[in-house]
């Protein structure tokens, strides 16, 4: 079984991680985006989904002595420490709050194309402009109007608009997204 360059370059961070934890930080740049999608896609809540994605990470640090390489993508082993993250706070959710455990938290059936687009997307929008990111953060993310979005900025309705608009079109630009309709499905 031949492995293809891809796979020995993440197998030799891995291998390089685990001798000098301080070398983890190559793959978190890695597998960010595409851990945060994941847990996103399943949670559908900023804060929780910030603090999930931390854990998932804090877990895969302080377990990378015992992970064994087996072919298999390291997103993968990360996917499972998220998913496991995000069953164990629903348990405790439901626990706390007296309701049943839901047989899975989220939306079960997401596909890795469908995670792969919004880790596409996230990082996009990371690399905004700082007022244009902040606008979409606010618009989308934070479900604010144009008005509450102003008043917050201290810019006028106009003006945010203005700045929402070219947000959008810089990221159908990055994306190659046909038509700024799509540019605002694929981020909401």
């Amino acid at each position: 079984m031949s492995i293809t360059q891809t796979e020995a370059g993440e197998r030799a961070l891995i291998e390089a991680a685990q001798k000098d934890p301080s070398r983890f930080a190559e793959l978190y740049e890695l597998h960010f985006y595409r851990v945060y999608a994941y847990v996103a896609r399943r949670v559908g809540n900023r804060d929780a989904t910030e603090d999930l994605t931390a854990e998932v990470f804090h877990q895969a640090l302080a377990n990378l002595a015992k992970y064994e390489w087996r072919g298999v993508p390291f997103v993968a082993w990360l996917y499972r420490i998220a998913a496991n993250a995000i069953t164990d706070r629903w348990s405790r959710a439901s626990r706390e709050s007296g309701n049943p455990v839901p047989d899975t938290p989220g939306h079960s059936d997401v596909s890795i194309d469908d995670v792969e687009e919004r880790a596409a997307m996230f990082r996009a929008v990371s690399e905004l402009p700082a007022d244009q990111r902040r606008v979409l953060e606010m618009r989308f993310a934070e479900e604010k109007s144009i008005r509450d979005v102003a008043q917050e900025l201290g810019r006028t309705e106009g003006a945010v608009k203005q700045l929402q608009f070219r947000a959008l079109e810089n990221l159908r630009l990055r994306l190659g997204v046909k038509g700024r309709k799509k540019a605002v499905e694929a981020h909401g």
